[in-house]
């Protein structure tokens, strides 16, 4: 079979290519370009030239040909704008789940088939397996990659059994140091090239100043939430009352056991293939319990506390000279701690750029309101307004990867799930409603943010993800 294979220039998409040719296939390669422009890089270079020098040697050590297609204006299109639109109100986006799912499976795909590919080849750390349904139909399915530490399947959560159709993940079944090894043993000239980093196709970018570009800079507040809004919160008590009604002997956390993604990453189990969905345990939530609830509770159990705390001034002199001045009166819910640039420009979760000093521990955004452009912050890992144990995905926001097992209406599933790419698998309960789908986490998450991708697998495999 012909195969294209979508050499980036890196050590993984070369032994894609390498592994494909010793196999016996007919494989060229096709260099992509998808971005111009350098305002916001760090490197202040235009990175894709050397990445297309490199593929372009890659191709001929292997001995295949090698092609170039610039994608720049669907690039900008469909993933660029994107990512500004995003921004623009207030959520986060992962351009690399859009890359994947509107370029390289979709215009690059395209680019391939007319070059005369039967299928798209890349270096993704996934596996990919095949098998014919009742019907006789043929299903695909995406596999975690063999590497737990390099699995990149998250990042194909939004392609489509057609798409899958024509995909190949060659370098699924293998480790990062196997795959270092076999390019060394090729001589390839990638095989010692760094990984790269950042925004895909763009680069390692200061986010603040590439959005820039399109969105203006706006001076608001940084409000530090203080622990007592919580006791006085309206909404806080109903997650804390609902959760520990739904828990199955009554208690439950409601604050987030910290440990870096990376860090519990290289250290996660695989879960126990015996439980439902491959969860490392039974659920902790009473499911008869779940089925009892409203729509409507269920809604705002996945809601976030929001936060509108007043601050008053008062008038005072100071100095032998007795000047007149304004000042915040004290606040017992929290207090104005500094300003920021833009609310757009910062994620929950966050503590880098911040520039805030004086605290013990470090600080760390927990909400944003796009309409005061006010940023609210936390101190320290285990702040409450880190911690969410609930979300939805909106019926238009969910995709399934294998449309034979979607969830109904009323339904209750277990799958483990994860929210961002670095995250080890997280047990939960997903409910199935008219209005959408409800993720319940066993434990409390941390910097869950709308935007983000929801992904939820059933032991090894992705089963559908959707955004938050």
């Amino acid at each position: 079979m012909k195969v294209c294979v979508g050499l980036s220039g890196g050590v993984d998409s070369s032994v894609a290519a390498l592994l494909l040719k010793r196999e016996g296939h007919d494989v060229f390669g096709l260099f992509m370009q998808n971005w111009h422009d350098t305002a916001g890089t760090l490197h202040g270079d235009c990175e894709w030239e050397e990445d297309r020098f490199v593929a372009e040697m890659v191709a001929r050590k292997i001995g295949i040909p090698f092609y170039f297609v610039d994608l720049s204006e669907e690039y900008r299109k469909r993933v660029v704008d994107y990512m500004f639109d995003e921004y623009s109100k207030g959520r986060t986006p992962n351009p690399d789940v859009m890359c994947n799912r509107e370029i390289k499976f979709d215009a690059f795909l395209k680019c391939a088939l007319k070059l005369g590919a039967d299928y798209v080849a890349t270096g993704h750390y996934c596996r990919k397996e095949t098998f014919t349904d009742a019907d006789g139909k043929t299903v695909y399915r995406i596999l975690a990659g063999v590497d737990m530490n390099k699995d990149q399947s998250y990042f194909l959560c939004g392609l489509s059994q057609e798409q899958l159709s024509r995909a190949l993940f060659p370098i699924g079944h293998l480790k990062k140091p196997e795959v270092r090894r076999l390019a060394a043993e090729a001589d390839l000239p990638s095989a010692d090239k760094k990984d790269s980093q950042g925004i895909c196709f763009v680069g390692k970018v200061d986010l603040p100043v590439f959005l820039q570009q399109k969105l203006k800079p706006s001076e608001g507040d940084v409000v530090e939430v203080y622990d007592a809004y919580y006791q006085d919160n309206a909404h806080y008590r109903y997650l804390c009352d609902t959760l520990h009604f739904l828990a199955a002997d009554g208690d439950v956390s409601m604050i987030t056991d910290y440990v870096s993604d990376d860090k519990a990453r290289a250290a996660t189990l695989m879960g126990n293939p015996d439980n439902e969905g491959g969860c490392s345990a039974p659920s902790v939530f009473d499911r008869e319990k779940i089925a009892a609830l409203a729509d409507e509770q269920l809604t705002m159990l996945s809601q976030p506390v929001r936060y509108d705390i007043r601050f008053e001034t008062e008038t005072y002199r100071s100095g032998k000279k007795h000047v007149k001045k304004t000042r915040y009166k004290e606040n017992p819910y929290g207090k104005i701690i500094g300003r920021h640039d833009g609310a757009q420009f910062y994620t929950i979760g966050q503590r880098k750029g911040l520039n805030i000093g004086g605290h013990k521990d470090s600080v760390f955004v927990i909400d944003t309101d796009m309409s005061s452009n006010t940023i609210y912050v936390g101190e320290g890992h285990t702040h409450k307004g880190l911690s969410r144990s609930c979300l939805m995905v909106r019926p238009e926001e969910i995709h399934w990867i294998r449309p034979d097992l979607e969830m109904q209406c009323g339904e209750i599933r277990r799958y483990r799930v994860r929210i961002r790419y670095r995250q080890p698998l997280q047990d939960a309960t997903l409910i199935r409603r008219s209005c959408g789908l409800f993720i319940l986490f066993d434990k409390p998450q941390r910097g869950i943010t709308p935007g983000q991708f929801a992904v939820w697998y059933d032991k090894d495999e992705m089963i559908g993800s959707g955004t938050i």
